[in-house]
């Protein structure tokens, strides 16, 4: 027997047997929460969102490191009509309200995806870890800066717009990883090391424009019969106006109550003797229909729409023998919406 040659050959045993040093794939995954506007009748709000993002890699050795080079890309949304600048979301009528995403606390840097020719501004991140024989990991967070910008005539509605498409939202990155040393990080998220898997990260925008009813100017002007010398023996007739902001798509009602000096459904007004001149409003210039105060029965209905709507209230004194004196009256106007 040659026991040179059997020795020869268990060495080359134990050499085939050794092994051999393994790279493990990188992978990173994100998450967005929602972010959720208060809500607004048309001036600027602000909200915030964050987004996570984790990237994995495999056991490699006890001295491996990790780098990965990444771009994170948020598109229009799938309700945003395809544009970057402005950013959109809609409500059940498809109203538009613009808002903005941004990068920055300041909300001066849009946040927009790689490659778009309006915002091509994304989100860069970029990752540097430990990559031990279990594994290594790394987190990292990054603000989203939302902002609704002042805007006027805006229609009543919850709003939102769904970054949840496969087109909404991506993570694109390049890895790179080395068993001994520091490997170099790669030169973008495009080009160098190893190319990831892409992703997605679905969240949702949502905003609101409430209900709501102003009057402009508050109070409302007078409504000024003037002076009647003698006896009243036609009509006297005069007019003031209501000016009434509503948001868009608020239904509304006013009415007007009868008044400090009234007389059953007679109005009155009063002078500083305690005598009295009867009068009425009305909501129509023919003076037929009585401006009263019950809801759905005789107040005035209408539509907000955004913008300032003028009601004009139609007075009248009847004829009537009063005594001589200034009269006057205060009349409450309700705003039902």
């Amino acid at each position: 027997m040659n026991l040179r040659r059997l020795i020869a050959v268990s060495c080359v045993l134990l050499a085939l047997a050794a092994p051999m040093p393994a790279f493990a794939a990188t992978t990173c995954t994100a998450s967005m929460t929602n972010l959720n506007f208060p809500a607004t009748t048309g001036a600027i709000s602000d909200a915030s969102a964050t987004l996570t993002v984790t990237c994995t890699t495999g056991a490699l050795s006890l001295l491996a490191r990790a780098k990965v080079n990444m771009c994170v890309s948020i598109f229009s949304g799938t309700d945003g009509g395809g544009t970057l600048n402005p950013r959109r979301m809609l409500n059940g009528f498809n109203d538009p309200l613009q808002m903005q995403l941004y990068t920055d606390a300041a909300r001066s840097a849009i946040w927009g995806a790689r490659g778009n020719a309006t915002v091509p501004n994304f989100l860069p991140l970029q990752f540097d870890y430990a990559v031990p024989v279990l594994g290594g990991t790394q987190t990292l967070s990054a603000t989203l800066y939302g902002r609704i910008p002042a805007q006027s005539a805006l229609n009543a509605g919850t709003y939102s717009n769904r970054f949840t498409g496969a087109l909404d939202t991506l993570i694109e990155f390049r890895y790179a990883e080395a068993l001994l040393g520091d490997p170099p990080m790669p030169a973008s998220c495009t080009t160098g090391g190893s190319v990831g898997a892409p992703s997605q990260f679905p969240f949702t925008v949502n905003g609101s424009v409430p209900n709501t009813c102003t009057l402009t100017p508050k109070p409302v002007p007078d409504l000024a019969f003037g002076n009647v010398p003698g006896l009243i023996t036609a009509n006297v007739d005069r007019t003031t106006a209501i000016g009434l902001v509503c948001t868009g798509r608020t239904p509304w009602q006013i009415g007007l109550n009868n008044g400090l000096n009234a007389s059953g459904a007679v109005r009155r007004m009063r002078n500083a003797g305690g005598q009295f001149v009867s009068y009425e409003l009305y909501r129509d210039s023919p003076r037929s229909l009585r401006w009263g105060n019950t809801l759905g029965s005789d107040t005035l209905a209408g539509t907000g729409s955004g913008t300032a709507q003028s009601l004009t209230v139609y007075g009248r004194v009847a004829p009537q023998t009063p005594n001589v004196g200034t009269y006057s009256d205060t009349i409450v106007v309700t705003v039902t919406y």
